[in-house]
This record gives C-alpha cells, sequence and structure tokens, in this order.
C-alpha cells in the first residue's frame, strides 16, 4: 500500500478552559483550519487536584459533537435533557450537540491523577439543527485487542483489521465516518494502518516516541497526514509509544465558530448567541 506522508506536525499549547481546569490544547479557532472535520482536541488533565476541581460548569454547544475519552479519573455528565453518566477510567462519552445541548463535565474525586481528551468533531449543515443525542460509553463496552507483536488497539469509533483481528467500535452510523483509536506500540513494533480514500488522518502523541516515516513525533505532538495515499506507518521508539489515531471524511462545509457553537455563517452564529441569551438555544 501507498503510505501518506506527514503535511504537518502540530504542538498542544498549555491552556485553560471550563472552571479553570489545566490542559493542553491543539487545533482550535487557529489550528483548525484545513483539518476539517475535526475542530478541536484538548488534553486535559493533572496529578494536582487544584488543576481539574473546579470543571466545566453548565456551558451551550450547538452544531458539532463532543467527544470525551477519559484515560484515568472519574467526571460527571449532567446536561438540560436530563442525561446524567459518569466518565470512569477506560470510558467514552459521545455527544451529539446538534441543536443545542446545556451541560456540565464536574471531576468526581478531588485528589489522585486525571487524565483525558476531548475531541471536537464537526456535523454537516444538514444535521446542525438536529435533535442532541448523548451516549455513555463505559470501558467495557469499548473493543480492544493484543496483536501478535504486542500491539494492543482500543476502537472507539470505525472499524480495524489486523491480521486475526477486526473489531468495530461502538460508535458507528456518524455523518463523518469516524476512525478513533487508542494504540499502544512496543519498542520498534511497526504498523501499517489503512485509511479511507478521501479521509483525513491524525495521530496524536500520548507518551513515548512514535517514528512516522523520517520523523520523530514525541508527547503532545500532532501528526497531520495529507490526503494521498492508502495507509499510514507507524513505528515505536525505544520506549514504546500510546498515541490517539483519528481518521474522519472532511465535509468540505463552511465553518464559522465562535466559544462554543459551531456553525456554516455568520448569521447562523448569531442566532444561536440570540437563542441561548434568550433561553430558546435547547427549545
Amino acid at each position: 500500500m501507498n503510505r501518506r506522508s506527514i503535511e504537518r506536525i502540530l504542538t498542544a499549547v498549555p491552556a485553560s478552559d471550563g472552571g479553570g481546569v489545566s490542559l493542553y490544547r491543539i487545533l482550535g479557532p487557529d489550528g483548525m483550519r484545513g483539518l476539517d472535520p475535526f475542530l478541536m482536541l484538548d488534553d486535559f488533565g493533572s496529578d494536582s487536584a487544584e488543576d481539574y476541581i473546579a470543571g466545566f460548569p453548565p456551558h451551550p454547544h450547538r452544531g458539532f459533537e463532543t467527544v470525551t475519552y477519559m484515560l484515568q479519573g472519574h467526571m460527571l455528565h449532567e446536561d438540560h435533557l436530563g442525561n446524567r453518566g459518569v466518565l470512569a477510567s477506560g470510558g467514552v462519552q459521545w455527544m451529539t450537540a446538534g441543536r443545542g445541548v446545556i451541560h456540565s463535565e464536574m471531576p468526581q474525586q478531588d485528589s489522585g491523577s486525571m487524565h483525558g481528551f476531548q475531541l471536537w468533531l464537526n456535523l454537516p449543515a444538514s444535521e446542525k439543527m438536529k435533535d442532541p443525542a448523548y451516549r455513555n460509553l463505559p470501558a467495557e463496552e469499548i473493543p480492544e485487542a493484543i496483536l501478535d507483536d504486542g500491539i494492543q488497539v482500543k476502537v472507539v469509533a470505525g472499524d480495524f483489521a489486523q491480521g486475526d483481528a477486526h473489531l468495530a467500535g461502538p460508535a458507528q452510523g456518524i455523518a463523518t465516518d469516524p476512525l478513533y483509536l487508542d494504540l499502544s506500540l512496543p519498542a520498534d513494533a511497526r504498523l501499517e494502518l489503512p485509511i479511507q480514500s478521501g479521509h483525513r488522518a491524525l495521530v496524536y502523541l500520548i507518551e513515548g516516541e512514535i517514528l512516522l516515516d523520517d520523523r520523530n513525533l514525541v508527547r503532545r505532538q500532532m501528526a497531520v497526514f495529507d490526503m494521498d495515499g492508502e495507509c499510514i506507518a507507524l513505528s515505536g521508539g525505544p520506549g514504546g509509544a500510546r498515541a490517539l489515531v483519528l481518521a474522519a471524511r472532511p465535509l468540505g462545509e463552511p465553518i464559522v465558530h465562535h466559544g462554543p457553537f459551531v456553525m456554516n455563517t455568520r448569521d447562523q452564529i448569531r442566532q444561536a448567541i440570540r437563542d441561548y441569551e434568550s433561553g430558546r438555544l435547547t427549545g
């Protein structure tokens, strides 16, 4: 298979959000250009409770999906629809904001480590005003496998097939047809991962070091691959590596972003703000 080349490498930058949660942010309003349908990725958490204890008090969203994946810790989701779910270690919460959600995400611990990720994934224009939806996926619902060479993979969304391993993630039937993998590579282990034609592909390094062609990817860096080729090739560094692998179908539509709202036009953004201020966002 023809391998894709690296188009660019992005580095996460320190930031804070919600009530003052410390995090590292990659993509975001300035970095999301050209990464359609991916909008933002936050790498949040700390060993110190003061960095996360304030959580993310009630706030609105419209026009996209949030995917929250917890490696360590406990977070409670509550929203205006009455959905309530504890996101525990290894679990995922997939929320489709659609026309509007007001929700909170608050820590259920006051000590110890917390570490997780939140991905913003765009919705097509035809679905931006759809009914909101929420799904809690505990760790036991995330399929995983260990390949012959010790590579470990967990599949949140999409399908993964290598050798005797054939896994289907619980998140299916999504407009952008996403692939979301948590991949652990032992030292020097190599994986050629097929990527669907026309889909954007990203690799974000959680820990360790990955060799991609002749480039080394280190912690909190993201590789953005070009759109040519049938696969991406990853090799574990001397101490191994753990990474998120993301791929999805670009929408090719205008993006206008303002805070918690992502729409297609400025008029739609202004309407979202008016709806929120008047209490009609979720109506």
